[in-house]
């Protein structure tokens, strides 16, 4: 069996929430095109707007 060790995958940062987040297998042909760590973050697109309901 294989395991895989997490804590070696690329990170990026958030540019919404500025949260880190890790590469994910569903992101593996766009990883160079991922700039926000969720579906909420990618609507908010606007970091001044985080925080801030």
């Amino acid at each position: 069996m294989v395991t895989h060790k997490k804590q070696h995958l690329p990170q990026k940062t958030c540019l919404v929430c500025g949260r880190p987040f890790s590469w994910r297998k569903k992101w593996a042909k766009v990883w160079e095109e991922v700039k926000y760590c969720s579906e909420r973050c990618r609507r908010q697109k606007n970091p001044a707007a985080a925080g801030t309901h």
